[in-house]
């Protein structure tokens, strides 16, 4: 599933799940390295506990971060 970002850096999202668990996430834009960072961290985990870990993380002084945007493409699709 490919989740539109707002507020962010990076433009799209794209998560792919797989038995229940997370398999796969791909950023496009954003910080490269703390965005690949994050995508191999939450890989195995299920959705609702990456959620629980990600969302209202903020980035700066912006309502929302990459990881908190992370957290709502999850629950779009659970």
């Amino acid at each position: 599933m490919r989740y539109q970002t707002h507020g962010v850096c990076s433009a799209s999202i794209d998560v792919e799940l797989k038995d229940g668990v997370i398999d796969s996430v791909q950023f496009t834009g954003g910080c490269n390295g703390n965005l690949q960072g994050i995508s191999a961290l939450v890989k195995g985990m299920t959705p609702q506990e990456a959620i629980s870990r990600l969302r209202g993380i903020r980035c700066g002084f912006k309502s929302t971060s990459c990881p908190d945007q992370l957290a709502q493409a999850l629950e779009s699709m659970i």
